[in-house]
């Protein structure tokens, strides 16, 4: 059973039974390198490319394992989440695929084109106020007045497990990885990632990557306790608290977290699409921030960086904002 249970565990067995799950209907991304960017770095890098997976995000490979893993009659009843957009438009894809309604609570405010991402898979989109409790608040009345399972879009065992499995093709595709870095918000993908890398191979440090504003899965990681902050990135996928579940399974798996300023995210990004040759968001680029800045010492070392998404408003680039 899916929905919003926080209960359970989050296993190396639940993340390779995860993969099977959704194999038939996600990508397997390709792995990107570049002597440029090795040779700024001193390090072999490789770039996980999350940016081509269904709806242009890692989030599908969570949802479409939440989704799968609903009984008939859970599935019936339709899908409720709430998201500042990829986990929203992957819901609605994995919905969709099987045949059911999904319901997406945004933040005003959202990214227009997450917000289209959403109804272009057959979403449909509620507005709430750009603030966590706004958008859990508005998710259960639609839970209460609707019958339909909500999806957390990070606090759910299912979905942890789904988003490791981009990490779970990496270790396949390039063995023995020093570090894997990864981005963090909510920490889905950072439970998940650590999870499946220190299955495959303890030795492999995981490294989560936060913006430096608002803080708040570093000042846990410090404090050794959930602590909240107000997180005002350009990194809007970002955004999130991150979940008491998710910070249980870092706590025992994660090796660090590392911040980073938002000056360095636009670097970051734009460098990426210089010298990869695609499109990432703002939240995309930040692990690759950590090791341009200098925020994780990578030298000489085999550094594996998951590439979230590709979603991204080309109307208002980061670096324009910056610059501006």
């Amino acid at each position: 059973m899916s929905g919003d249970m926080v209960t359970g565990e989050l296993t190396f067995e639940k993340v390779k039974g995860a993969a099977a799950l959704i194999a038939p209907v996600i990508q397997r991304t390709p792995v990107l390198c570049s002597e440029f960017l090795d040779t700024e770095a001193g390090a072999a890098l490789f770039f996980k490319c999350e940016n081509f997976q269904a709806v242009g995000a890692f989030k599908a490979r969570g949802a479409a394992h939440a989704v799968a893993r609903l009984s008939d009659a859970e599935a019936a009843r339709g899908v409720v989440t709430h998201s500042s957009g990829n986990h929203g438009a992957a819901l609605a894809w994995a919905a969709r695929t099987r045949g059911i309604a999904a319901q997406v609570v945004m933040p005003r405010g959202a990214a227009r084109s997450k917000v289209e991402n959403v109804e272009r898979h057959g979403g449909r989109v509620i507005w709430c106020e750009p603030n966590i409790a706004a958008r859990e608040r508005a998710a259960a009345e639609l839970v209460a007045a609707t019958g339909a399972v909500f999806i957390h879009p990070y606090e759910n065992f299912d979905v942890m497990a789904g988003q490791g499995t981009a990490a779970l093709e990496l270790m396949e595709e390039v063995p023995e990885l020093d570090v894997v870095l990864c981005p963090v918000g909510g920490g889905g993908l950072l439970a998940g990632t650590a999870v499946a890398v220190k299955g495959g191979r303890v030795a492999t440090q995981v490294i989560g990557v936060e913006p430096a504003v608002g803080a708040d899965a570093w000042a846990s990681w410090q404090a050794g306790r959930r602590v909240t902050a107000v997180a005002e990135t350009m990194a809007d996928g970002l955004r999130s608290q991150v979940g008491a579940a998710n910070f249980a399974v870092m706590q025992r798996w994660v090796d660090g977290i590392v911040t980073v300023e938002e000056a360095a995210i636009a670097r970051a990004m734009r460098r990426v699409w210089e010298e990869l040759k695609i499109v990432i968001e703002p939240s995309c680029a930040v692990p690759y921030a950590a090791v341009a800045e200098g925020a994780v010492e990578v030298r000489g070392k085999r550094v594996g960086i998951i590439l979230t998404g590709g979603n991204v408003d080309l109307d208002r680039l980061p670096w324009q904002v910056v610059e501006e």
